[in-house]
């Protein structure tokens, strides 16, 4: 005999004191092995549980001693197995969604029909219009025969589809039905709302049918929401299976469909993977232009900015500490900020200027009423998979947050259109430099791409307009570059204490203006490499604002929206899929600039 006792039942009526009485149930259900879900609302009670027979009648008993819940009235059905995998108690605004203002059942319902009665009717051929009041998905594993679908994905389209029922239906008889009843308790008197005369509901919905009257007048089976998935007129559990991706029901022979794979698709919603990828580019899109209208560092906010304190400062005052590591900054103004308690530790407490700070510590700068300089959001992802974001940056754009910047930033965008996810860059772009970047979706796959990074296991192949003509179709530069900043971020040929770089380039084109077109393929990864390399040579890039002719620093990084571009474009990029291992290869379009 079938171990499991299953149960589903209503009751629209006045609850209070919600949060003691889900606490109650849910003690009680979980002492007694249950599994489901109770929705409680001020509007009533919807449950669905599974257990042992005798456990389930023993919160049944406790349910009618709730006042105006003494005529709860389940639908009993068996199965082999716990339909369920956990017990949930929940406090919603309504035991069924519906968004309707003025729709109480707990004061009126439209007039039931029972189940044999629609029987009867059905028999007799009375001219009767079965309104299925479900969702598309529930209808396709079955309904009565000749029954009008209203087409809805979700109870709360049922308004707006009924007033694109044909307006000759507000004067025939129409009976409403759905799996329990539940939902008909509000459909049925929206729909007298809006002006249909003749309107009943079936008591008890198909299942109570099922109960009292078989198969009789339905085809197929009916969609429960629980693990069974479906269930036949004899109340007992089918072979549909309901697909993982897009929760459409299955039946037998849909599941031998070569497409159904289980927990990943159906014939319903299979997608080669160039197909997925495309819509989930699509998705990404949408969600970075709702992110950056407007530009989330246009509107002004608090912004908390980390400092991390380095083991030589240990011991050191605040003010030395931030006098030191920022040095274009008056001391007098970081004196201010001080006793405006712009500074926090890390418990969260404001400290002042003599504070004396720790190795390792973390210390929080607040900048109130921020507002960030205008950037180009028009970033674009050309591949996405389980491991991997290939994109295009646009420029002006920084790709970390950095000195102006935070939230307009690649990084930030990136994290908010990708949340909870927070992908990883594998390497970065300076913020006026456009072209492909690679991110990683998780550590692990981050590790793996940068490997190939140290070990130059990636090609980077650069388009540069310099302001010159190289005397060589092909040169080398390995001038080592400075490890520390300098003025506003720069970096310069450091012959004595710089790191070992390297750049390779190649003549593309020499134009009458004076300007060249070159490849660059930095071998090493230093930071600003490509444009201090050529600086070096006396070929500064077109557009530069920070390493200008004759070997001049300028007095800004990051250009206006409008100024004119940096003439680099990160145009090639290979690396080995960290999953497949096979060799990947990305080209973007050239830029303008690049075009002759």
């Amino acid at each position: 005999m079938p171990a499991i006792a299953n149960i589903s039942c209503y009751k629209f009526a006045p609850l209070t004191d919600l949060k003691p009485l889900r606490e109650r149930l849910m003690a009680r259900c979980k002492a007694l092995g249950l599994k489901g879900t109770i929705l409680l609302s001020t509007e009533g009670i919807n449950l669905f549980l599974a257990g042992p027979r005798e456990s389930v009648d023993e919160v049944v008993a406790e349910i009618r001693s709730i006042d105006g819940l003494a005529d709860l009235a389940p639908k009993y059905s068996d199965s082999d197995d716990q339909p369920f995998t956990r017990m949930l108690v929940r406090i919603k605004k309504e035991i069924i969604a519906f968004g309707v203002e003025g729709i109480d059942p707990a004061r009126y319902t439209s007039p039931r029909m029972d189940a044999r009665t629609l029987k009867q009717w059905l028999d007799e051929g009375r001219p009767v219009t079965l309104l299925d009041t479900r969702n598309d998905y529930e209808v396709k594993l079955g309904t009565f025969k000749g029954a009008i679908p209203i087409r809805v994905d979700h109870f709360r389209d049922f308004p707006d589809a009924v007033r694109k029922l044909p307006p000759e239906l507000k004067n025939q008889p129409i009976v409403t039905f759905c799996t329990g009843g539940v939902r008909c308790e509000k459909a049925a008197p929206f729909m007298e709302r809006e002006g249909f005369k003749h309107i009943w509901q079936l008591d008890g919905g198909i299942l109570k049918y099922f109960e009292e009257c078989g198969h009789a007048h339905y085809e197929g089976e009916c969609f429960v929401f629980d693990q069974r998935v479906g269930v036949d007129p004899s109340l007992r559990e089918t072979d549909s299976a309901i697909c993982f991706a897009c929760q459409t029901p299955l039946d037998a022979d849909e599941q031998k469909d070569p497409r159904f794979v289980p927990n990943v698709s159906c014939p319903y919603c299979f997608k080669t993977s160039e197909q997925q990828m495309h819509e989930n580019i699509e998705a990404r899109h949408a969600a970075i232009r709702r992110l950056t209208t407007p530009l989330p560092g246009s509107v002004p906010y608090e912004n908390r900015r980390p400092l991390n304190v380095p083991g030589e400062f240990d011991g050191q005052k605040l003010i030395d500490f931030l006098c030191t590591i920022f040095p274009h900054i008056e001391r007098e103004e970081w004196l201010r900020r001080c006793e405006l308690g712009r500074f926090l530790n890390d418990e969260g407490r404001t400290i002042s200027a003599d504070y004396i700070v720790r190795a390792g510590e973390r210390c929080v700068q607040i900048i109130p009423g921020t507002v960030e300089p205008d950037v180009n959001a028009d970033i674009r992802i050309l591949h996405e998979d389980e491991a991997i974001i290939v994109l295009h940056k646009p420029a002006p754009l920084p790709t970390h947050p950095s000195g102006r910047f935070n939230r307009n930033t690649l990084q930030h965008i990136l994290c908010e259109a990708y949340a909870p996810q927070r992908p990883k860059f594998a390497h970065r772009l300076d913020a006026n430099t456009t072209g492909l970047v690679v991110c990683a979706r998780t550590r692990h796959f981050a590790a793996l791409l940068q490997q190939q990074f140290r070990c130059g296991g990636i090609e980077k192949v650069y388009l540069a307009r310099v302001q010159g003509h190289p005397p060589q179709d092909e040169f080398i530069c390995e001038a080592p570059i400075s490890d520390e900043p300098g003025e506003l971020g720069s970096h310069a040929v450091d012959e004595n204490e710089g790191q070992a770089s390297r750049t390779e380039f190649k003549v593309l084109r020499r134009d009458a203006d004076g300007t060249a077109l070159l490849e660059a393929r930095p071998i090493t990864g230093r930071t600003n490499q490509i444009r201090i390399h050529l600086w070096h040579l006396g070929l500064p890039i077109c557009g530069d604002a920070a390493y200008l002719p004759e070997g001049k620093l300028g007095d800004t990084q990051t250009l206006e929206t409008d100024a004119k571009p940096l003439c680099l474009h990160a145009w090639r990029l290979a690396f080995d899929h960290p999953i497949t291992k096979q060799r990947m290869v990305f080209e973007t379009e050239w830029p303008e600039w690049a075009v002759k």
